[in-house]
């Protein structure tokens, strides 16, 4: 999994409470397991017309939004189903971040597993962060300091659980926290070899 320090890049604004997974990404496009190509049904329904004609007032599909690695979003983003395709869409698309008020719990979680940082930020500093991505102004994340500085300098801190902070920071995910064990793990295996070897035949 990729580190995740700082992050300066574009904002795209999507000021609707809400989203549901099935709008990240819609059920039809859940059949694969592989992480990689979901980029292109993001959004999919509200992004497309159903002969998939780019609508050209959605967000992302206008020219200064088309790049960005930064979503500003609404109240409840990520609810409904737990498909984890959701933040496989939005990372394989270019958002690294997302900035709500608040987030259903599994996709919040499934974020962190993913190498996605969700910040939980008031809805008054959404609102202005929300200005300032409808104005194109940038922002930058600075996950080791815990804060969202704006275009003028101005900086909004939120709070994050110190273990997920790790695992972003040190760009590990499930498997690479059990390889930080791995010396310990082979010391096991190999007094285990000694006392049950028939474990091993």
């Amino acid at each position: 999994m990729k580190a995740f320090t700082v992050l300066k890049g574009v904002a795209a604004p999507l000021p609707v409470p809400n989203i549901d997974t099935d709008k990240i990404i819609p059920k039809q496009y859940l059949k694969t397991i592989q992480r990689t190509g979901l980029g292109q049904y993001l959004f999919d329904e509200i992004r497309f017309t159903p002969d998939r004609k780019e609508r050209p007032d959605f967000v992302l599909n206008k020219p200064a939004y088309r790049q960005a690695s930064i979503l500003v979003a609404g109240e409840n983003f990520g609810c409904g189903s737990s498909r984890e395709h959701a933040p496989w869409a939005l990372l394989d698309f270019g958002i690294h971040c997302v900035i709500a008020p608040s987030y259903a719990d599994i996709f919040y979680n499934n974020c962190f597993k993913n190498g996605i940082l969700p910040v939980i930020m008031p809805k008054d500093k959404v609102d202005i962060l929300m200005k300032d991505a409808e104005a194109g102004k940038p922002l930058t994340v600075d996950l080791p300091r815990q804060k969202v500085l704006r275009d003028n300098g101005e900086a909004f801190s939120f709070e994050i659980d110190g273990f997920r902070k790790h695992c972003l920071v040190n760009g590990l995910d499930d498997i690479g926290l059990t390889l930080e064990h791995e010396p310990d793990i082979t010391a096991f295996e190999k007094q285990q070899k000694g006392s049950q070897s028939w474990l091993y035949k």
